[in-house]
C-alpha cells in the first residue's frame, strides 16, 4: 500500500491506495491542521489503522510551504519560514516517523495538485502544465514533461507584483509586499477589501470581484504563460468557486494576452486553456499518491512519466 498526504493551512488529507490502483484510494481522511505534533500524530494513527502495522511501500507528501523540496540540500522536506503559527522550521519527515528505508518524496501542495491533474485530470497527456490555486494563499505548481519546475523556495508566484486595476486603491494584505497578487486577490484580501468572503457578497460587490480580482489573477496566469509556455493552466482554490469568476479571469486573460493565445505559439481560446480541476478537491492528495507510486520499482502504470525533482531522479528523492 502507498500513502499520499496533503497538508494545508486548515486541513490535512491522508489517502491510502493499493499499488495497482493508486488513483482509487481505499481510505481518505481529512483532519484539521493544528500543531505539528498533534496533526502528524493523527496522520500516523490513520496509517497504522489502515495498514494494520505494516509499513507503507512509499509515501508522497504535498505540503504547504515554503517547503524545501530539493533533495540535494540540507533540511529536505522541512517547512521553512512560514507565517503559520507553530509551523516554521518543521521537519515533516521526522514527524511522520517513517522507517529510514521507506521511499518518500516531498513537493509543495500546489505542485502536488499539478501532478494529480497532469496524471489523471484536466491536463492529462500534456507536457507543460501549471496548476494555480487561489484561496487563503495563491500559488502555482509547474510541470515540464517528466520534470517539476521547483526547488528550495520556488516557485512562490503568489509574490508576483501585478499592475494595479484603475479602480483599485486597496493596500493589500501581504505582510511583505502589500500589493502582490496574493495580497490583492486571495481570500483574505477579498474579506479585508469588501468585508465578507466572495460567496457572501451581494451582486453589486460580486461584479467588482469579477472585474478587479479577475484582472489580478489573469495577470498571474499571463506571467506563467509567457515565461513557461504552458499548454494548459488548471485553476482551482476556494476563491474560484465564486460564480462567474472563472469566466471573468478568462476574459481578462484574453485582453492581457491580446487575443487567443497571442504570442504563445498555441491557438487555443482562454476557455480551453484555463480550466477548472477535473479531480475537484482531490487534486493535491491524488498528486501525492501519484508521486508515491512513481517511487516504486515497478507499477501498473509505467507509461506515466517519472517525476524529477530539481533535476534529480526519483531515486534521489528518497
Amino acid at each position: 500500500m502507498i500513502v499520499g498526504i496533503e497538508t494545508g493551512g486548515t486541513k490535512v488529507v491522508v489517502a491510502i491506495s493499493d499499488t495497482v490502483a493508486p488513483d482509487s484510494p481505499v481510505r481518505i481522511e481529512r483532519i484539521p491542521t493544528t500543531i505539528p505534533v498533534e496533526t502528524f500524530g493523527r496522520v500516523r494513527a490513520i496509517i497504522a489503522e489502515t495498514l494494520g502495522g505494516d509499513r507503507p511501500e512509499a509515501v508522497g507528501i504535498a505540503s504547504f510551504g515554503p517547503l524545501n523540496v530539493d533533495p540535494d540540500q540540507g533540511r529536505y522536506g522541512w517547512i521553512t519560514g512560514t507565517t503559520k503559527p507553530d509551523w516554521a522550521f518543521t521537519d515533516v519527515g521526522a514527524h511522520l516517523s517513517l522507517d529510514v528505508d521507506v521511499p518518500r518524496a516531498f513537493v509543495t501542495d500546489v505542485t502536488g495538485a499539478a501532478i494529480g491533474e497532469s496524471t489523471w485530470g484536466a491536463a492529462r497527456d500534456l507536457r507543460r502544465v501549471a496548476y494555480a490555486t487561489v484561496g487563503t494563499g495563491i500559488g502555482v505548481g509547474l510541470i515540464d514533461g517528466d520534470r517539476l519546475i521547483a526547488g528550495n523556495g520556488y516557485p512562490e508566484m503568489g509574490n508576483v507584483i501585478v499592475r494595479r486595476h484603475a479602480l483599485d486603491d486597496f493596500a493589500g494584505v501581504c505582510p511583505y509586499h502589500g500589493d502582490c497578487v496574493e495580497g490583492l486577490a486571495s481570500g483574505p484580501a477579498i474579506i479585508a477589501r469588501w468585508g465578507a468572503s466572495a460567496s457572501e457578497l451581494p451582486a453589486a460587490d460580486l461584479a467588482a470581484v469579477h472585474d478587479i480580482v479577475g484582472y489580478y489573477i489573469a495577470q498571474l496566469l499571463s506571467t506563467v504563460t509567457y515565461t513557461v509556455g504552458t499548454e494548459r493552466i488548471v485553476l482551482g482554490g476556494g476563491v474560484l468557486r465564486t460564480p462567474g469568476l472563472l469566466d471573468a479571469v478568462r476574459w481578462h486573460f484574453d485582453e492581457i494576452i491580446g487575443g487567443p493565445m497571442a504570442g504563445h505559439g498555441l491557438e487555443e481560446t482562454a476557455a480551453d486553456y484555463i480550466v477548472p480541476p477535473a479531480l475537484g478537491d482531490r487534486s493535491g492528495v491524488l498528486g501525492a499518491l501519484a508521486l508515491a507510486s512513481r517511487l516504486l520499482p515497478t507499477t501498473s502504470w509505467q507509461s506515466q512519466p517519472t517525476v524529477h525533482v530539481s533535476g534529480t531522479s526519483t531515486a534521489h528523492v528518497l
